[in-house]
């Protein structure tokens, strides 16, 4: 089974190029959407954050204002946050793996935000970068309700710079362009990686055994 990573930064157009993946013929996991599980009613990250965060739970489950909250009041508590959820949300994504192998799928897409930032690229045959100019993807974050410039360029400070990730990318996947050319360099990435005299660039270890 081949495993690409997807990344890209905010308002680059991630998820609608991971629908587009999906779309053709692969099965996509959601980083954002693991988190929510763990987050949930009994999740497995509740009883931890819980102890960690007293008072963020709320009839057992996660309430993200109130993290929120505890997150702004100690510069510490995001290492702190990090260390209960990411390893949680490695075992899912093994386990999801593991059980498509076994369904026999051939490529799996990991809609990752900040892949490169945790160092995801690792344990990915090969990375798709989603990217479009400057000017679009401003104008797509700020019409996003409750957005405003100052929190833009606070998120942006978080992320690993647009230019370094398009430098880092095995494929590149250019959504200011419109949504039909997105979709055929979707389709040439797909047909790419399965053909079999490709060469998968990273050949990540940490989802298949050795």
């Amino acid at each position: 089974m081949i495993v690409l990573g997807l990344t890209g930064s905010i308002g680059m157009g991630k998820s609608t190029t991971a629908a587009m993946f999906a779309e053709a013929g692969a099965l996509t996991w959601n980083a954002d959407e693991a988190v929510h599980r763990l987050y949930a009613k009994d999740g497995e990250a509740v009883a931890p954050i819980k102890e960690a965060f007293p008072g963020v739970v709320v009839d057992g489950a996660v309430d993200r204002a109130r993290l929120a909250e505890a997150l702004g009041r100690d510069d510490q508590a995001f290492r702190k946050l990090e260390a209960i959820v990411h390893p949680l949300v490695l075992k899912g994504r093994l386990e999801d793996l593991a059980e498509a192998e076994a369904r026999g799928v051939k490529l799996a897409v990991l809609d990752i935000p900040l892949l490169f930032e945790t160092g995801g690229e690792a344990a990915v045959d090969a990375v798709v970068v989603v990217t479009a100019d400057p000017a679009v993807q401003t104008q797509r974050v700020l019409a996003r309700p409750g957005m405003t410039r100052e929190r833009f360029e606070a998120i942006l400070a978080r992320q690993v710079p647009d230019a370094e990730k398009r430098r880092r990318a095995d494929f590149i996947v250019d959504t200011g362009r419109g949504l039909e050319a997105a979709r055929a360099q979707v389709v040439e990435i797909v047909g790419t990686v399965l053909s079999p005299d490709w060469t998968a660039p990273r050949r990540g270890l940490s989802h298949r055994p050795e």
